[in-house]
């Protein structure tokens, strides 16, 4: 019967996010390294001859390539290519929870570099780097501020095809941003909410000398 084969159409298929075939798609490291027998995580200062958002502190990452054999070597690739630095350099990867951002999927990965006296970050795209004691980021609070979206129909819009009209009850969006703050680093954003998401989690995880 017709109604068994679409039953079954729909039974085989494997769900994925509505519309992701037309996102961007990214892959980030969160860099964790040991200095002086403490761990710190490692930021990047994006160059201020970059297009998009120069200057701000960011982990490194990018777009996922095609030939990228899947989303973890494109974090370790563009960590290598951004840090002058092997990918064999690159250890321990760990997948962190993706986020869906403005028609982009992110999917960010925690990782550790074991040669961080080796790093030369690539001029073209780093401007500098710097670490932050993690034991610092335990246990600092960032300050948290909320962006409101504000809904506006194109001029076409056919309010009269909805009820409501044009006195529709839109609802309303509110992202959340937080903030970190080290010596004369700003940290907030995409940055920011990978890195308290990292932060919740190792938190919550009891430490083998507990």
């Amino acid at each position: 019967m017709e109604i068994e084969k679409l039953a079954k159409q729909l039974k085989d298929r494997t769900p994925v996010i509505l519309g992701s075939e037309r996102f961007s798609k990214f892959a980030i490291l969160l860099p964790l390294v040991e200095i002086n027998e403490e761990i710190h995580v490692l930021f990047e200062v994006r160059s201020l001859k970059m297009r998009r958002q120069p200057g701000e502190v960011c982990f490194p990452g990018g777009r996922i390539d095609p030939g990228d054999r899947d989303e973890e070597h494109t974090a370790i690739r563009e960590t290598s290519e951004e840090l002058g630095i092997s990918e064999d350099s690159i250890t321990d990867i760990s997948p962190l929870d993706y986020m869906i951002s403005f028609g982009q999927i992110i999917y960010p990965y925690a990782g550790i570099i074991k040669t961080p006296s080796q790093i030369v970050p690539n001029p073209a795209e780093v401007e500098e780097v710097f670490t932050v004691p993690l034991s610092f980021l335990k246990e600092v609070k960032p300050e948290t501020y909320h962006v409101n979206f504000k809904v506006e129909p194109e001029e076409n819009f056919p309010f009269d095809l909805i009820v409501g009209g044009e006195n529709y009850n839109w609802q309303t969006r509110k992202m959340k941003e937080v903030f970190y703050y080290f010596e004369d680093k700003v940290i907030w954003g995409l940055t920011a909410r990978i890195l308290k998401h990292f932060l919740e989690i190792i938190c919550e995880t009891p430490s083998e000398n507990n």
